[in-house]
């Protein structure tokens, strides 16, 4: 399976927009579900997980950079635009903060958080700033 990136329905009015991260069809797939803010400039991930599925919801504007199939690939969002990504086992993730705001991502993984047995191995793709 290769990364999937899919462009997600935002709904806007008054108040703000809202969007359904992840279909039902997947909810109960997960083991794992975390929200990372991050700051302008920094960078999240560089890493690949070697067991678990991970989807990530990213808004921009941000960078995201894929190591795939030995290939390295930019994904670059306008502002506000927001993307799924769904990254097999196996395939490394960074995500760059390129706004003057803090950012979010809402990311969901198939492996449940074990500090004890990490689904992670580091892979730099995006050297951090600093």
């Amino acid at each position: 399976m290769r990364t999937r990136i899919e462009a997600l329905e935002i709904h806007a009015d008054a108040r703000g927009s809202v969007f359904e991260p992840i279909p039902p069809e997947l909810i109960g797939l997960q083991g794992n579900v975390h929200v990372a803010f991050t700051e302008p400039g920094c960078v999240r991930g560089n890493h690949f997980h070697p067991r678990g599925t991970e989807i990530a919801i990213v808004r921009g504007p941000a960078l995201v950079r894929i190591r795939e199939d030995g290939a390295t690939r930019d994904t670059i969002l306008a502002d506000g635009a927001v993307l799924r990504f769904v990254f097999p086992p196996g395939v490394s993730h960074a995500f760059q903060n390129t706004s003057a705001v803090s950012s979010t991502i809402v990311a969901f993984n198939s492996e449940p958080h074990d500090p004890a047995r990490p689904d992670l191995v580091r892979d730099i793709l995006i050297e951090p700033a600093g």
